[in-house]
């Protein structure tokens, strides 16, 4: 199982803080650097303000060599496809190709009226993802001309630049939805992704995907399969307790819904996920002027679950 770092900037961030963690992260050897892609602080000020998660990471991806960048999730709702696509693409220019693209339809709607984003109904949300999905990997893959004639978005002779480093950013796809998750996961996502549920929801939920792939003829070994799990780990209760009341939560209640306790409870816990058909995990790490906890679970979780 890989680790992965998983970030929530609106919480209270500011840009060095963000890179401060992607380097010692990548120091660590931990997989992946993610961020939330979010405008608006939840149960808290945010101080110092939000910040733009492709912005942050084109800062990051000139401050870092090896790990591996992307958002958890993007709002289709936040950007055009198209720019989004030259975005994602310039990032990935700029890291060297270790860009990742987490999307999503979007469902806080407080940022979209502090911010003037306009909130349509879930459905509407829904078709413009999966009609920005379409665009986005058909600007990528074009060789010219991409062509596109949707409901809500036209795309005339486009040539479909720049081009990321890769052949193609992976995307990811998550949520609980039971029919257009699976069947949009099963004709996009390279990974699908499972964020704060427990091992049961996880194995059904994976299940309804793969169902989804196989109704496509596609291969499920061919999608990776992920969740993302709050982590309070500790070298002992006192630092448990310590590491939960820094963020605001209950250490009972973190290690029912989360990646929590000591060393030994984290990995009897990821295992489960693995069972389950996690291959990777992304650790949702709250404080991040905590760099002690990032070491850590690197020193005494990861060598256990890899």
């Amino acid at each position: 199982m890989e680790l992965r770092v998983f970030t929530e900037p609106q919480q209270g961030a500011a840009y060095d803080d963000l890179v401060a963690v992607a380097q010692e992260a990548e120091r660590l050897g931990f997989g992946a650097f993610f961020r939330s892609d979010h405008y608006l602080g939840m149960g808290t000020e945010g101080l110092p303000g939000p910040s733009d998660a492709w912005i942050t990471l084109a800062g990051i991806a000139r401050e870092t060599s090896t790990i591996r960048l992307g958002t958890m999730m993007t709002s289709a709702t936040f950007r055009l496809p198209g720019p989004l696509a030259i975005s994602v693409a310039n990032v990935d220019q700029m890291s060297g190709g270790r860009v990742e693209l987490g999307i999503g339809a979007g469902w806080f709607e407080q940022e979209h009226t502090k911010y003037g984003i306009p909130f349509p109904g879930t459905g509407e949300r829904f078709d413009r993802l999966e009609e920005q999905l379409a665009i986005i990997t058909g600007l990528w893959a074009t060789e010219g001309g991409f062509s596109f004639d949707g409901e809500h978005y036209q795309v005339a002779d486009s040539p479909g630049l720049p081009k990321p480093t890769q052949a193609k950013p992976p995307v990811l796809i998550g949520g609980l939805g039971k029919k257009r998750t699976p069947a949009l996961a099963a004709t996009y996502a390279d990974e699908f992704n499972l964020p704060f549920v427990d091992v049961a929801t996880t194995t059904a939920q994976f299940a309804r995907v793969r169902e989804a792939c196989e109704r496509q003829e596609r291969d499920p070994a061919t999608m990776r399969w992920s969740n993302a799990l709050v982590v309070c780990v500790g070298a002992d209760e006192a630092e448990v307790e310590r590491r939960a009341a820094a963020i605001g939560r209950e250490a009972d209640e973190l290690r029912a819904n989360g990646v929590a306790g000591t060393p030994e409870e984290a990995i009897e816990t990821l295992a489960a996920y693995a069972e389950a058909g996690a291959e990777r995990v992304y650790l949702q790490f709250l404080d991040l002027a905590d760099l002690d906890h990032l070491r850590l679970v690197a020193t005494e979780v990861m060598p256990h679950v890899g």
